[in-house]
């Protein structure tokens, strides 16, 4: 891995080392997410993704008493428009909320790894499984972005999104308008209603052409195809969505919603609908033939028009991918093996240091542009000071230049040979490059920090972006708004916020009478946000979602927290030292409460009892996890709304503490089978209505229903 080993892991002895590393690993690993999947902004490659998520599903191995439902070792990232956008680089045409539908079976995602070995290691447990031959469908990996499609009467019907893997974004008016896409079937033989899922891919030709009109406009480029994909495909226009020059390539259609013997069968009867499929799979019968197939590809991927990442090596036998099921994040019978990144040696010109959201200091190189995997690369990250000594890199120098998962470039190597004569290493700042504040390094840390978090714009920002979300305080704004009202002096702290007026905003280039309006009502609505959001909005270090409504409702007011010393603070369940430190250390800085106190004068709430004085709560469901499913007659965040209201406690996943299983219409079977194995007790909403006072919400007509469930799909 290219971070921290499994070995390294074993040194966590320390369960405070450990708590920390793996907070700070949930933390990085959810902006990641964020930031691939929603802003279309990657800033980490996917073999540094995947390792960072391998130290932290160790760790959890390690110490499994801080494994935690919401942890991303559990759960798919998601592209919904409404997880807290930002939308760093995402089109101001793209910034449109699309309508949400639930997929009929959940879109997983697939296990990666980067040596045959492990390939090896997936066809043997397969083996062990099914006790029987079987054969491998090898397909290419597409570097693009998920779609799912379903046609009803041989006609598409609805386009959606991966989404979260439950929901997706409805975006059927865009991919009626791309080329190779059939609105109507051809031929016969399909079924009356069925899902297929795959790729939608920008070929390189489409991507130059893109980036050349953009460049001409004086708008930033794409950094590539997959993020040219992806912000296409969510564009307001679905006429110039169209003409983007978007392709699309079909590769699964789920086993419960057709059925056919087996993968290559599945995709021969899609190709005969007149729908795009790859030609260029292949059955393999052992490993040696997919090492071949591998091998093969790993060249020619480089001639073909478009961005490939990888293989996928599914088990061709539809009912041998029943036998082996799936986990809560993927299916047993597919894996992808990811492609070696190519390499590139250009110039090193010069290095700049920048600061990012959490206050680490980030080394960047700027090269002399050269093509690499599609694209044209002029900056590389060289993570820190530590790599940097290690490379022993100096401008000027000549460096081999990599993009780990076909994404962020990164310098591997210098070529000694070619180093000018006189050169001298790079001297790393003292000095925080955005505030001038003096750097530190934690013992144990590779990275160098900004301490001075209240004072350095960049992580103020981060601050009040943070504060401003879908998540905390729900207010209708993104970094762009964050970025205009800072640079003006006209927000430092989230307090500033509610002192802005419309007449303010109407004076600022970009604003309309509409969009201030908008600003100004959603943030006078956040005044009525639960304490527990405003105390998650603050930003506290490691304190989540989860955490700050645990800690809310153990204090019931601000105050109180603020009060409590590190063990009344360890008393709040999850709570362990790491959190509780950090809480601690909060609230004794006078910056801080003097912001909690204007926070108060703006009229937000700091007191559970502030906000449910007129309100039905109840402790109805005090001391229940409740885990629930599928879909209900309210949206699935009121259902978790009313459930933290009466006193109960959400989690994703079923395990043996959750009290039950809440199931609307077509839960997942993986929960349902997990609550059978572990006896969990499995509710519908009518039974969960009938638990709370009369008037918390609206009865269902039908109690739980768990016959005929569709078992999960991936893509």
């Amino acid at each position: 891995m290219s971070v921290r080993t499994v070995e390294a892991n074993k040194n966590h002895t320390d369960r405070k080392t450990a708590e920390a590393r793996i907070a700070e690993l949930r933390e990085r690993l959810r902006e990641y997410s964020r930031l691939y999947y929603v802003d279309n902004a990657p800033a980490v490659s996917d073999f540094e993704f995947d390792g960072l998520m391998r130290e932290l599903a160790d760790l959890e191995s390690m110490y499994p008493d801080m494994a935690t439902p919401d942890s991303p070792t559990q759960k798919v990232g998601s592209d919904l428009e409404t997880e807290g956008v930002s939308y760093a680089g995402i089109e101001r045409e793209a910034r449109k909320e699309f309508a949400h539908y639930p997929h009929r079976f959940p879109m997983l995602s697939l296990g990666n790894t980067y040596n045959i070995g492990e390939v090896e290691d997936f066809a043997e447990r397969a083996l062990k499984t099914l006790g029987e031959d079987f054969t491998y469908c090898c397909e290419l990996k597409f570097d693009g972005t998920a779609i799912c499609l379903t046609y009803r009467d041989g006609r598409l019907f609805r386009a959606l999104t991966r989404g979260d893997g439950v929901v997706g974004d409805d975006v059927t008016d865009n991919v009626m308008n791309i080329a190779g896409i059939p609105r109507r079937l051809s031929g016969s033989g399909y079924p009356a209603e069925f899902e297929i899922r795959g790729e939608i891919l920008m070929p390189y030709e489409a991507f130059d052409r893109l980036n050349r009109e953009r460049d001409e406009n004086g708008e930033p480029p794409f950094a590539n195809p997959r993020n040219a994909a992806s912000g296409s495909l969510k564009l307001l226009d679905p006429l110039e969505s169209g003409r983007r020059g978007l392709q699309c390539i079909l590769y699964h259609i789920p086993v419960d919603s057709a059925s056919f013997p087996t993968q290559r069968e599945a995709m021969e009867a899609a190709a005969s609908w007149g729908l795009p499929v790859s030609d260029k799979s292949r059955i393999c019968r052992d490993i040696k033939e997919i090492e071949e197939f591998i091998s093969y590809w790993d060249t020619a991927r480089r001639d073909l028009p478009y961005a490939t990442d990888g293989i996928v090596i599914k088990i061709n036998e539809t009912s041998c991918q029943k036998a082996l099921g799936y986990t809560a994040k993927f299916p047993r019978w597919a894996v992808a093996y990811k492609f070696r990144a190519e390499q590139a040696l250009t110039k090193l010109v010069s290095i700049d240091y920048q600061v990012g959201r959490t206050g680490a200091v980030t080394p960047v190189a700027n090269l002399e542009p050269v093509h690499l995997s599609g694209t044209t690369v002029k900056r590389a990250t060289l993570n820190n000071a530590d790599q940097m000594a290690v490379l022993d890199i100096r401008v000027g120098d000549w460096v081999y230049v990599e993009k780990g998962g076909e994404i962020i470039p990164k310098i591997t190597g210098v070529e000694l040979s070619r180093r000018p004569a006189g050169s001298r290493p790079p001297e790393f700042p003292a000095v925080c490059p955005d505030c001038g504040a003096a750097l530190v390094k934690e013992e144990g840390e590779a990275k160098w920090f900004c301490p001075d978090s209240d004072n350095c714009p960049t992580q103020i920002k981060g601050r009040l972006l943070h504060f401003l979300s879908r998540k905390a305080m729900n207010v209708i704004a993104g970094e762009a708004t964050v970025d205009q009202l800072y640079n003006l002096g006209l927000v430092r702290t989230p307090a500033d916020f509610y002192s802005l007026r419309k007449e303010q905003l109407l004076f600022l280039e970009g604003w309309q009478e509409r969009s201030a309006q908008r600003f100004i009502d959603s943030l006078n609505a956040s005044r009525g946000a639960a304490f527990e959001k405003v105390l998650f909005a603050l930003g506290i270090r490691y304190v989540g979602e989860q955490t700050a409504i645990e800690v809310a409702r153990h204090f019931g007011d601000m105050d109180a927290i603020a009060a409590a010393d590190r063990e009344k603070l360890m008393e709040v369940p999850d709570v362990g030292e790491v959190i509780a430190d950090s809480i601690y250390a909060y609230f004794r800085n006078p910056a801080h409460l003097d912001e909690i106190r204007r926070l108060r004068e703006a009229g937000l709430n700091f007191s559970v009892a502030e906000q449910s004085k007129d309100e039905d709560a109840s402790d109805v469901l005090a001391g229940k996890i409740i885990v629930i499913s599928g879909n209900f007659s309210i949206s699935r965040d009121e259902m978790k709304a009313l459930i933290t209201k009466h006193g109960g406690k959400n989690s994703s996943s079923v395990s043996g503490k959750t009290s039950w299983l809440l199931a609307g219409e077509k839960p997942g079977p993986e929960k349902i089978r997990k609550a059978g194995e572990l006896g969990v007790p499995v509710i519908g909403e009518k039974d969960f209505f009938a638990m709370l006072p009369s008037g918390s919400g609206t009865a269902a007509d039908a109690g739980p229903d768990c016959s005929g469930i569709d078992g999960p799909s991936l893509f």
